[in-house]
């Protein structure tokens, strides 16, 4: 396959600023070892409104040309089941990834999870090499080393490692505000809330005028909504990085995507709806709408316009308001025909207006176009829209099908706790009468 910067299947192309190899890791693994450079994977998914911003807003700025000879760029849609394994060497728990690959050992020297500007994809390249390297002494050591760990999935020892490297850092040092936000996505990954919100607490003050006030905000938040309600300190975390978070979407921020800000308004109506505040909750999504609305009708592009669509359809139903969202998706489906998301969306909104027959035929499109994991989750939504109409048969008939799709996956793929579950969904769905 040829380099190339073009978007995989269903997805908005993008201009040719780094050369991406798409969907072709051995070609990629031979280039870097024969160039003598690591591997900058970038792991995303059609689906993922994360990944679409990023392809949308910072692959296509032309100040990344200067870097496009420090890397072999690879480009991994982790929905081909041509790249399942792929993803069994470097698995992905949140969409999108970035991994700086080590080509001599085939190992994650560093990953990343989420959004990244410009300025902080800059960092990530420097910080990247140094960990291929290995040669680095002192609190650069010690992130390449917690890079290293994190990499591998080694979440609990990568945690003490970055907040070694945080402790020993001087003043003014440069890659302060990436270890904080690689130090708090490896303590959420273990599930302790109360550590992760209490260190973005204490990080936050230090950050809130750099482009990581969002991740730093929204993730403390997020896990201190999660503390258990025994827990003494979690009121005042919550109190705390909610305000926190308030303070970030209170003015204009064109140093943070978009796509972080809105994310920050969903915590925000999750931290309402929490302190049981239905009016509060409702001023958050009213807010959220008006935003996206705002950042849709900017967008340069119908790639960037799409960008929104997840979030806007994901206002309008929290709103009960499901009809506004049909204009958006009908847009984007004439503008991508190829891709399964506007369908799939259509389908969801027609189902919360109960026009059933529209959400069947949005989702027979979906399905034409849909392919991989994501095939599943599509299936699931049709035979619950079959339940909602009355349909017991053709319900369960989606979901066997959803099953059978979950069992066909590859390994890297393949979730045997998903197929258990989509079992037990079958089991509990009424048998159609004889």
């Amino acid at each position: 396959m040829a380099a190339s910067a073009g978007a995989a299947d269903n997805a908005p192309s993008r201009p040719p600023v780094l050369p991406f190899i798409e969907d072709d890791y051995a070609r990629a693994l031979s280039e870097a070892k024969t160039r003598g450079r690591p591997i900058f994977l970038e792991a995303w998914a059609p689906w993922c409104h994360t990944c679409r911003s990023m392809r949308a807003f910072v692959f296509t700025d032309p100040a990344l040309k200067k870097r496009a000879g420090q890397f072999v760029w690879l480009s991994i849609d982790t929905e081909k089941k041509s790249n399942a394994a792929v993803l069994e060497k470097y698995p992905v728990e949140v969409w999108p990834s970035f991994f700086v690959v080590d080509p001599a050992t085939e190992t994650a020297a560093l990953r990343w999870v989420g959004a990244a500007t410009v300025p902080q994809l800059f960092q990530l390249f420097d910080d990247g090499r140094r960990a291929v390297r290995g040669s680095e002494k002192g609190v650069d050591g010690i992130l390449a080393e917690a890079d290293r760990l994190y990499g591998q999935k080694r979440n609990a020892e990568a945690a003490a490692s970055y907040r070694q490297a945080l402790e020993k850092a001087p003043k003014g040092w440069k890659s302060r505000s990436r270890a904080v936000e690689s130090l708090l996505f490896a303590v959420k990954k273990q599930k302790d809330w109360a550590g992760c919100a209490a260190t973005a607490r204490d990080a936050f003050p230090s950050l809130a005028d750099t482009p990581s006030a969002a991740n730093v905000a929204g993730l403390g938040l997020d896990c201190a909504l999660r503390m258990p309600k025994e827990d003494p300190a979690g009121a005042g975390l919550v109190a705390e990085l909610a305000a926190d978070t308030r303070r970030v979407l209170s003015r204009p921020r064109p140093d943070i995507a978009a796509d972080d800000v809105s994310s920050l308004y969903g915590t925000l109506a999750d931290e309402r709806e929490a302190a049981k505040d239905a009016a509060g909750r409702r001023a958050v999504l009213q807010d959220w709408a008006a935003f996206l609305e705002a950042q849709a009708a900017g967008a340069r592009t119908p790639a960037e316009r799409a960008v929104f669509d997840s979030h806007r359809l994901t206002v309008y139903l929290e709103l009960n308001e499901p009809q506004r969202a049909i204009p958006m998706l009908e847009a984007s489906e004439e503008d991508f025909p190829d891709d399964y998301n506007p369908p799939s969306r259509l389908a969801l909104a027609y189902e919360a207006m109960k026009d059933y027959e529209k959400a069947l035929h949005a989702s027979d499109d979906a399905l034409a176009r849909a392919y991989g994991p994501r095939l599943v989750t599509l299936l699931v939504a049709r035979s619950r829209i079959y339940g909602e109409k009355g349909d017991a048969a053709s319900a369960r008939i989606a979901m066997e099908e959803a099953v059978r799709e979950a069992q066909a996956l590859p390994p890297g793929q393949r979730s045997q706790s998903q197929i258990d579950s989509l079992r037990a969904r079958l089991d509990e769905l009424p048998l159609p009468a004889p």
